[in-house]
């Protein structure tokens, strides 16, 4: 409105020079100060170009102020409906960590249960594979005192028998130990005390030895491959 004003009172301005010089003109005829009018026409001339100049540069930058707001709102726009996707990002993220938080956390739990079932299962497999070495050490020792009675029965060599005091302990041990009636535990008790084959004949004496040993021999294998699955089972 400023620059409208300064136009309207360039242009008036303008017109009562005019105005003037010719009512000098007429009065004065050809008067000098007809030069100052014209240098004032051409002033006036200069400054209604440049205020077309400023109008021209004015309505540029408002058209680039309107153009820079409507992008402006336009990148806002697009960053307020881009929040949400970006605050569900950050919401997922933490969600995440919290979850390998709790996962990483279990997972040393387990590693120290298993560490703890591990170490109970050696122990337990040690001592299961002691019990064996030494039910197995005492079997093949009797199985060997079984032959040894058999032998020598059969071979007629029973006092050099029982002289070995090794084999005749292991028998009498398992005299009492193994399950059998009363009859045959007497009978073996009087043979390895006292020799004494004539009360029972021979071949009696050697079938319950041959039972007895045909019996350890059975629970030699049996307790052999229970160990070699226990052995496979842990490994």
């Amino acid at each position: 409105m400023l620059r409208s004003a300064r136009l309207v009172a360039l242009s008036l301005a303008g017109a009562f020079l005019a105005a003037h010089a010719t009512h000098e003109k007429a009065q004065l005829g050809m008067n000098p100060i007809r030069r100052v009018v014209s240098l004032l026409q051409s002033m006036q001339k200069k400054v209604t170009e440049e205020g077309a100049a400023e109008k021209t540069l004015y309505e540029k930058f408002m058209c680039y102020c309107k153009t820079g707001t409507l992008d402006l709102k336009n990148s806002i726009g697009l960053a307020e409906g881009k929040q949400p996707q970006i605050v569900s990002a950050l919401e997922a993220a933490k969600a995440q960590k919290s979850q390998l938080e709790k996962d990483l956390k279990e997972h040393k739990a387990s590693v120290a249960d298993a560490k703890t079932t591990i170490a109970k299962a050696t122990a337990l497999r040690n001592k299961e594979a002691a019990a064996f070495a030494k039910e197995s050490a005492d079997t093949k020792t009797n199985i060997a005192a079984l032959g040894k009675a058999i032998t020598a029965i059969e071979g007629g060599s029973v006092a050099s028998f029982l002289q070995s005091s090794t084999a005749v302990g292991a028998l009498e041990q398992l005299t009492m130990n193994l399950d059998m009636s009363n009859a045959d535990r007497d009978m073996l008790s009087a043979f390895l005390s006292q020799g004494q084959t004539s009360a029972s004949p021979s071949n009696v004496i050697v079938g319950i030895l041959k039972q007895m040993k045909e019996t350890m021999e059975k629970d030699l294998a049996e307790i052999t491959a229970a160990e070699k699955e226990a052995i496979k089972t842990f490994d």
